[in-house]
């Protein structure tokens, strides 16, 4: 059974599930419209994580469509790839749904989406060949020009990125703590400057862009390795 993270970005708070079910619904979610295991997708993850914020809009899209919604890919782990170096899946706050339906449903679904207004981005149709992409993303990315970046990152924050730079540098070889927790403590800053001096970068304990930058890069797609923690 899984261990489920869920950040509260009104209260900043972040709650823990221990044993959930895979048949389970994700808590916050309407009724049983979103399944643990349907969020888990094709990732084979111990630990998952999400937002209060993105099962609300999941909520709200899941009313506005007033059917179910297929989900082909919701959460991944950074080591685990899929997507690219700075994906919202990772942060559990991406929906890539739709795959096993009609074009005409998927213009539906994005129209729902779209019209709630809950979603920090929804990609346009001719994007996406098969699929509708929406995401509940927080923060103003550390990297400028984009808004599909992940935000600085120092010691005090929470959330679901910092689980996403635990997760990294635990997995690159870099001891955050025994387990994901989603703060950033003494022990993730620790990890992050042993990083950026391994790295050349600046010391300074706060992952910005050019940290964001090495480290996604570095871990992405690498697979679990033998200091990966959950």
């Amino acid at each position: 059974m899984p261990r489920l993270l869920i950040y509260d970005a009104y209260e900043n708070q972040i709650y823990t599930y221990p044993n959930i079910g895979e048949n389970d619904s994700m808590p916050y979610s309407y009724g049983t419209t979103l399944k643990v295991k349907e969020f888990r997708g094709k990732s084979g993850s111990n630990t998952l994580w999400t937002t209060i914020a993105a099962m609300e809009a999941w909520n709200l899209t899941r009313r506005k469509y007033g059917k179910p919604i297929g989900v082909g890919y919701a959460f991944r782990r950074i080591w685990e790839g899929g997507h690219g170096t700075r994906s919202q899946h990772y942060a559990g706050v991406a929906f890539d749904v739709g795959q096993n339906t009609t074009q005409a449903n998927r213009t539906a679904i994005y129209n729902a989406a779209r019209a709630t207004g809950a979603w920090g981005y929804v990609e346009p149709l001719s994007m996406p060949p098969t699929w509708v992409h929406f995401d509940r993303r927080y923060g103003t990315p550390a990297c400028r020009g984009t808004t599909a970046g992940y935000p600085t990152l120092r010691r005090g924050c929470k959330g679901c990125y910092v689980m996403i730079l635990q997760d990294a540098l635990s997995t690159l070889g870099y001891k955050t703590g025994t387990r994901i927790d989603g703060i950033f403590g003494s022990k993730t800053e620790s990890a992050l400057r042993g990083y950026q001096r391994q790295a050349g970068l600046s010391v300074d304990g706060i992952c910005g862009c050019n940290s964001w930058k090495r480290i996604s890069s570095a871990v992405l797609g690498m697979g679990r390795t033998s200091t990966t923690i959950d």
